[in-house]
This record gives C-alpha cells, sequence and structure tokens, in this order.
C-alpha cells in the first residue's frame, strides 16, 4: 500500500547513538509536560483520570511507531474534551470505546484513499472559527470547578449554554477557597514561563495547588473526591458492537475522524515549519486511525497530533518517533509510581490548567487580525463557524462552514468571470496609432476570462450574432477549466449558429476545457478545423470564411 509508509523506518536507516540521547531527553520532558494535561483533559472528557494517561501511553506509541511525522507527539487533546464529555454523558462509556473504534476505521480507511491530501481544502477561516469556538466551550466546561460551584439540583448539563445557564443559576454557591486557589494556578501558569521554562508551568501549578490545600486546609474539592484513581495498567477491553449501536454513534465517529484528521495534519504542518522536514499525511492518517483504535481498546479515549507537545519535543532535540515513544514509556512508570497522588489534586487546579490550554490553543491575536483585515465574507465564515460551534457542535460547525466558504469563493469567482466581446472603432479611426487591430465587420471575438462553471454559465448564452455576422471567435487563453453547465450551453450556441450559416471559431483552448469539449462531443460537433492555438489563426481561419 504506497498510501502507508511509517517513516520510523527511514528515520532509523541513518540514527545515531547522539540522536537517541536527544530523543530520550525529549521523550522524558514531552511525559513531564502531557502527565497533568492528561489528566485534566481526561476529567473535562468525562472519564476518569488515568484514561488520559491510558491514551498518551497507547495512542502516543502506536502513533509514533506507524506515523508519517518524525516528530509528531499524539495523545489527548483539549479539541476533544467537550465533544467526549458530550458522548459519555449521553450514550456512556462504552458508546464513546465503539465511536472511537469506527473513527479510527474511518481515518485508516481516509488515509488508503489518499483523503490527507484534501485537507488543505478546508478554508483556514473554519479552522480558525472552529479553533476558537472548541477553546470558548472548554473555557466554559471549567468555570464550575474553577469557582467551585456546587449545582443543588444535581444537574449535569451537556451543552455549552446549558452550562452557562446552571452555573449563573447556581453562582451564589460559589467557594471563595477554590477560585483562589485557580486565580494563584492561572497566574503560576501565564507567569512561570517568563521566569524559568525549563520545567512545565502546569507542574509548578499542580504542586503549589496540593500545597495550598493540604498546608491551609482548605475546603476544596480534590480528584480523590470525586474520582477512583487507579494505577494498574490499561486493559483490553472489548465494546459490544451491533448493527443498531454502530449507526447510532455513527455522527460521532465522523466527528472525531475530522477533528482528528485536521488537527493531526495540521499539527504536522507546523512542524515540518519547525524543523524543515515534510511529513506523509496519508500515512499520519492511517497511523491515527491505528492509535485510535487501541486508545479506546485500552481504556483511552480519542487521540489527535497536540502541537504543543509536538513543538516541546521539537525544541528538545527531538527528531524521530523513538521521542514520542520514549514519552509513552516513561508516562508508564509515572502512571504505575505517581497515579495514587493524583488523588491530591485540587479541581480549580485542573480547571485552571485547562482555561490556560484554551487561551493557547485559541490564538486570539491571530483571530482578533483576521477579523479586522479580512474580507467581509471571511469575517462572516469565521463568526459563524465559531458560533455554531459553540452552540451546537463541531460537524454541524464544519458542514455549514464549508458550505457557506464554498458559496462565498463561487460568488468571487464568478464576480471575476467575464464574457466581454471586444470594442469595435469606425474605420477612419487611426487604428495602427491607437495600437488597435482592425477586425472585419463579419467577425465578431469575444474575450472570455476566467472559469466557466454553472454560476456564470449563462453569461455564454447572452453572446449574440449581428445580422451580418459570418464568424464568431471565442477567445479562450484565459479560460482554466469548464463544467457541465459551461460545455452545454457553448454547445447550445454552436448549434444556434451553425443554424444561421453562423461558424464559432475557439481559440487558444486550455487543456483541460479542451479535454471537456472532446469527451462532451462540443469538438467533433465544432469541427477540428474551428480550434486555433492562437487568436492569430483564429483571425486568419475566420477572414477565409468570409
Amino acid at each position: 500500500m504506497k498510501s502507508f509508509n511509517p517513516i520510523l523506518f527511514s528515520d532509523l536507516k541513518n540514527y545515531s547513538s547522539s540522536q537517541l540521547v536527544k530523543d530520550i531527553i525529549a521523550g522524558i520532558i514531552v511525559a513531564i509536560i502531557a502527565l497533568p494535561l492528561s489528566i485534566a483533559l481526561a476529567i473535562a472528557s468525562g472519564v476518569g483520570p488515568e484514561a488520559g494517561i491510558y491514551t498518551a501511553i497507547v495512542a502516543g506509541f502506536v502513533t509514533a511507531f506507524f506515523g508519517g511525522s518524525s516528530v509528531q507527539i499524539s495523545g489527548p487533546t483539549a479539541a476533544f474534551a467537550t465533544i467526549v464529555a458530550g458522548i459519555v454523558a449521553q450514550k456512556g462509556l462504552e458508546g464513546m470505546v465503539l465511536a472511537t473504534v469506527v473513527a479510527g476505521i474511518i481515518l485508516i480507511l481516509m488515509g488508503i484513499f489518499k483523503f490527507g491530501n484534501l485537507i488543505k481544502f478546508i478554508p483556514f477561516t473554519i479552522t480558525t472559527g472552529f479553533t476558537a469556538g472548541i477553546a470558548i466551550t472548554l473555557v466554559i466546561g471549567q468555570i464550575k470547578d474553577f469557582f467551585g460551584v456546587t449545582y443543588m439540583g444535581g444537574e449535569t448539563p451537556v451543552e455549552s449554554v446549558e452550562k452557562l445557564a446552571a452555573f449563573f443559576e447556581n453562582a451564589t454557591t460559589a467557594n471563595l477557597e477554590a477560585f483562589i486557589v485557580g486565580a494563584v494556578c492561572l497566574v503560576i501558569l501565564f507567569g512561570w514561563p517568563k521566569i524559568y521554562d525549563k520545567i512545565p508551568a502546569s507542574l509548578i501549578a499542580v504542586i503549589v495547588s496540593v500545597a495550598m490545600v493540604k498546608g491551609f486546609k482548605m475546603e476544596v474539592n480534590t480528584i480523590g473526591d470525586l474520582y477512583s484513581v487507579s494505577s494498574a495498567l490499561p486493559k483490553f477491553n472489548m465494546p459490544a458492537i451491533s448493527f443498531d449501536a454502530v449507526v447510532d454513534i455513527l455522527p460521532d465517529a465522523v466527528t472525531i475522524a475530522l477533528l482528528a484528521g485536521i488537527e493531526s495534519l495540521l499539527s504536522c504542518v507546523v512542524a515540518d515549519g519547525m524543523v524543515g522536514k515534510k511529513h506523509r499525511s496519508n500515512t499520519e492518517l492511517t497511523a491515527q486511525g491505528i492509535g485510535n483504535i487501541c486508545s479506546a481498546l485500552f481504556g483511552g479515549i480519542p487521540a489527535t497530533g497536540a502541537i504543543a507537545r509536538t513543538a516541546a519535543n521539537i525544541k528538545n532535540g527531538g527528531r524521530t518517533p523513538v521521542s514520542a515513544m520514549v514519552h509513552s514509556l516513561v508516562l508508564i512508570l509515572v502512571l504505575v509510581v505517581l497515579m495514587p497522588y493524583a488523588a491530591l489534586i485540587p479541581m480549580p487546579a485542573i480547571a485552571a490548567i485547562l482555561i490556560s490550554v484554551a487561551y493557547n490553543m485559541g490564538q486570539w491575536k491571530q483571530l482578533g487580525y483576521l477579523l479586522k483585515t479580512s474580507p467581509k465574507s471571511d469575517v462572516l465564515t469565521i463568526l459563524i463557524t465559531l458560533l455554531l460551534t459553540v452552540v451546537f457542535d463541531l460537524v454541524v460547525a464544519i458542514e455549514v462552514g464549508i458550505v457557506l466558504a464554498a458559496i462565498l469563493f463561487m460568488k468571487r469567482m464568478s464576480d471575476e468571470t467575464k464574457v466581454e466581446s471586444w470594442k469595435y472603432v469606425k474605420e477612419e479611426a487611426q487604428g495602427e496609432e491607437l495600437g488597435l487591430r482592425f477586425v472585419p465587420k463579419f467577425i465578431s471575438v469575444y474575450e472570455l476570462c476566467g472559469p466557466m462553471f454553472f454560476a456564470v454559465a449563462n453569461q455564454i448564452s447572452e453572446i449574440k450574432a449581428k445580422d451580418y455576422t459570418k464568424c464568431i471567435i471565442l477567445r479562450m487563453r484565459s479560460v482554466p477549466s469548464v463544467d457541465t453547465d459551461a460545455l452545454k450551453n457553448l454547445s447550445a450556441l454552436v448549434k444556434d449558429c451553425q443554424k444561421k450559416d453562423i461558424t464559432i471559431i475557439f481559440s487558444h483552448v486550455n487543456p483541460q476545457p479542451m479535454k471537456a469539449m472532446k469527451k462532451s462531443g462540443l469538438f467533433e460537433m465544432a469541427g477540428e478545423e474551428n480550434f486555433c492555438e492562437n487568436i492569430d489563426k483564429a483571425m486568419a481561419r475566420a477572414e477565409l470564411l468570409g
């Protein structure tokens, strides 16, 4: 299978001991970064804290082994948190596992059929909109724990709007001590990297928050108060599979597969720019599929390429998939030895970590710049995609965003596509001095510009012959492509002119239009002799017919 070519085996051909040392160091550092993030993202996803570690271990190792990027680090990411939480709330853990397995199969098929090349057709405006939307939903999901609010009615809201409503209804139950812990953690998360960036800020925030709660005996919920924490190694668990169950979770699986594919390949592109090396997109999609299937079957949640962890890997010397595999092996040791202590981590600290993740992933400066400088149509696409992501879900946002972007693109193309007749001057005008071409009266020349597709095909029908016209030249040097509607209207024009003994001559037809004309029969209908390679030969042909 040519579309599946793991980059690990290419990288190992010239592997050196010095690079091994660098990969090991990078893998250890990334594992330290991944530890608190994986726990936080698992909790935000509505599953046990160890599920995040399982995901980083299994998906991180498997995807690196089979992947198409030398430096990609895969694991749980913020983009999935609200999606997975919704699936777990509505369909349970079994539904989430099955949805992830099916999503993995979809990703493998996307890789086999080379869909990696199609991701580039998703506009930047849409990825910007839904990324910001996901960041907002992530923040909304954390305000309850950040402020220590208790839902008196026992609500378990799923949608962002419902979460906001429940928060404000129960705002009077806010816990000042929880807010203080969360606020201190946020200060550390944003301030620590400016002081000393060698140790992850999230790790410092966790340590400080535990010390605060224990040292000052604060009444703040911890992970251990709300979840049972396990240090057991991941175990294989096959979900119950039936046709009805697969149909039920298929929309969720498509959501996971789309997001995993988009985010992973975006991460690969960023990484390519940092290391000056090109990834293998279709191999990466297949590897993400295998990684997600394995993650789900071994107690994890959906995974994809993580841009922040990938960047940390690169900055610390990781240059082959070995570093990602080391990161997974280190997390196994952490799971067995340190996981019981995760029960001590305060929930406001987890909320603060996720709020900082949302801030970093949202790319707010870039969003503000785009909203100020982009055309109104692009601004509309960004805002609608963002709003739909927050109010509804990612699939709706992407579907509507792509349709809207396509419509706006066609509008722009139709504005640029023109069918214009050459302007004629009186014979006594000094044509040579004006740089004009002399054209006999019986010849009409039309300049066609831009792609001729269904939105503008009707312009062809506006070409009209005069009573004295014997030849019409269609100059198509600026037409890169035609579609069925344009061919239909061109054929109708040729037939109508032939009835009136008017010859249509085509000048400078580009490869795609020529191929389409031959396939549709238009080339034969108009006559091979009436296709000329440039305007000079087309004019000579028309004058002969006159």
